[in-house]
């Protein structure tokens, strides 16, 4: 029963395997794409959903801890302010003094003046001298305080903090005897700079509208609410929902402190995010608790507004993806007949090749994959038939190098013996300059026929270059310089035989020859790229750009044109053979002004240590 189970998936591969290439495309279609259709859309909807919630947390992180780090720049400023009076000298004198005269009192009123104008949200500035007198200012619209009802509030507050600045959160405070306000207030006890003992305090109120136009900005951005509460867990601005947002008197307080009980108790990081559902409503809230004031600013989100968008999205791509599969099985029978035809006439015409029959043509109708196929297909044929013309002209090739081997092969020594009895004959006639050019010929035929190694030495080619242009100075006296400026390093490495005398014949009677006067011929020599590089220059008559292209080209192809001889093009093909196709002949010309050889070659040290 189990390998009867285990089989069933084997089976099913074989049956569908063995099913006409018409019938699978449709299968794949049913099977391989509408079904991954489906998950891709129900991954992408649930990425969509994970993407908005997490971009919209960043956002609001970003915005709340924004706003918290204004608040704590907004507070950081009023608690330096309150460190005013230690710095004024006629401060800290009226505060001591008990009496309160018209000096006092002009004083401290352009003290309070002075400070209620820093910051256009202060609702009030107190000074509360050694005596319990109460200085103040006020914003515009207030035209009376009554300090007297908050002293007491003040002491304890000031005096639990020593000289340091103290924040009392959001609270109510009497003005013009029925009006109220809410405002939150920073406060400091004053001490004497030379006694350092308390003389007095000093006391901001700043109205609570100061939150809103922080708040509103970053409701604008997350469509949700700011709350800011103090250390205490006391409301200092705004509201959990949109109606109570802006305002501490909901209208049922008692819920609202309970809902941010509620939020506060999963505040334990300095910062973060959670969601939770408060009065039948779920929302997501973000936060960040400041390090300096210890008040939290947090964001609340109903999650409806963010996930609004998105479910409808979500039932937009369902949409779309059944009706793109619907398509995609009405498309697939006409699709595989498509595709099939084509495939079957390849089939045929492959099944003529391999019985030999080359002479066949693909006409593909269309650019796609298997139009692709039909012409690499012909392309192939046509390569094939290449291949088999180039095996058959390499071996006709092969057979005339052959038999110019052996030509070449015939007696050489029978030449060179010949060549020493006119040397001799030419001595003992007592023709030095016969002589000479005789000995020196078979010098040149001994180097390049005799010598049956196919390595030499630099040294070697060029003491072979030196005599060679001994040779041609009995012909022409004077008419050829040699220079040579070839490091010592390079003289011992080993080097191809007949390299640089074909090119150095070649710049003689193609380049100086037709020069008037006398020309120059330099050969140096250096290391570069891993190569080694030399090079033949001549000062003879160049050539000009087209020759120079064709000649390059002649080389590179390496084809049988000999327009150019065979010297350079001999060279080229025997440093290409074997040093590599990057190696070779590169060849630099300017009429009237010289014709320049570059020839590349591989390391020649490591050229030695293989031989």
């Amino acid at each position: 029963m189990v390998s009867y189970i285990l089989s069933i998936p084997r089976r099913l591969w074989l049956f569908l395997a063995n099913l006409p290439m018409e019938r699978k495309l449709i299968v794949v279609f049913v099977f391989v794409l509408s079904l991954p259709i489906t998950y891709v859309s129900y991954l992408s909807s649930r990425s969509t959903f994970n993407s908005v919630l997490q971009s919209s947390t960043k956002s609001a992180g970003q915005m709340a801890g924004n706003a918290s780090d204004t608040i704590d720049r907004y507070i950081a400023d009023l608690k330096r302010y309150t460190a005013l009076p230690l710095y004024n000298t006629d401060v800290q004198f009226y505060l001591e003094q008990q009496n309160a005269d018209w000096e006092k009192n002009t004083s401290m009123s352009m003290f309070l003046s002075y400070l209620i104008h820093t910051k256009e949200e202060m609702t009030a500035v107190y000074l509360v001298d050694k005596y319990g007198y109460v200085f103040y200012d006020r914003a515009p619209g207030i035209n009376e305080l009554f300090p007297a009802e908050r002293m007491t509030q003040w002491r304890s507050l000031t005096e639990e903090a020593g000289v340091g600045p103290v924040v009392q959160g959001r609270h109510t405070i009497r003005v013009n005897s029925g009006e109220h306000r809410e405002v939150f207030s920073v406060m400091r006890t004053v001490s004497s700079v030379s006694m350092l003992k308390p003389i007095g305090m000093i006391v901001f109120d700043i109205d609570i509208k100061l939150f809103k136009g922080i708040a509103d900005p970053v409701n604008a951005v997350t469509q949700g609410n700011t709350i800011i509460v103090d250390e205490h867990g006391g409301l200092v601005y705004g509201g959990i929902s949109a109606e109570s947002a802006g305002s501490a008197h909901a209208d049922s307080p008692d819920r609202e402190q309970q809902d941010i009980a509620l939020l506060l108790e999963k505040t334990g990081a300095p910062e973060g995010h959670f969601q939770i559902r408060l009065e039948e409503q779920d929302y997501l809230a973000v936060y960040t608790v400041s390090q300096k004031t210890g008040w939290t600013t947090m964001v609340t989100i109903p999650l409806e507004r963010i996930l609004t968008p998105v479910q409808k999205t979500r039932n937009t791509l369902i949409l779309t993806t059944l009706a793109i599969v619907a398509i995609a099985l009405v498309v697939a029978t006409f699709i595989s007949h498509a595709l099939t035809k084509p495939l079957k006439s390849l089939v045929r015409l492959m099944k003529q090749v391999q019985h030999g029959n080359l002479d066949v043509w693909l006409s593909p109708k269309y650019n796609d994959e298997i139009g692709m196929i039909g012409s690499h297909f012909n392309r192939m044929i046509i390569r094939v038939k290449d291949l088999i013309q180039e095996v058959s002209l390499t071996e006709k090739r092969k057979q005339k190098a052959d038999m110019r081997a052996l030509q070449n092969q015939i007696n050489p020594h029978f030449i060179y013996n010949t060549l020493e009895s006119i040397r001799m004959l030419a001595e003992s006639s007592e023709d030095p300059r016969v002589a000479e050019l005789t000995y020196l010929l078979g010098l040149q035929m001994r180097y390049g026929i005799v010598r049956s190694e196919e390595m030499v030495t630099v040294r070697h080619e060029l003491d072979h270059v030196r005599n060679y242009l001994n040779l041609l100075h009995i012909r022409f006296p004077d008419k050829f310089r040699l220079q040579m400026d070839v490091p010592e390093a390079f003289l011992p490495l080993p080097l191809l035989k007949l390299v640089f005398q074909p090119v150095v014949e070649n710049a003689v009677f193609h380049g100086l020859e037709a020069k008037e006067g006398p020309g120059t011929i330099l050969i140096t020599a250096w290391s570069e790229d891993g190569k080694t590089v030399f090079s033949v220059e001549d000062d003879g008559v160049g050539m000009d750009g087209d020759t120079l292209r064709l000649l390059n080209s002649n080389l590179l192809d390496s084809n049988d044109s000999e327009k150019f001889g065979i010297g350079l093009r001999n060279v080229n093909e025997r440093l290409r053979l074997h040093y590599g196709s990057a190696c070779g002949l590169q060849v630099f010309s300017e009429p009237g002004r010289g014709t320049r050889v570059i020839i590349r070659i591989d390391t020649l040290a490591d050229t030695r240590d293989k031989e």
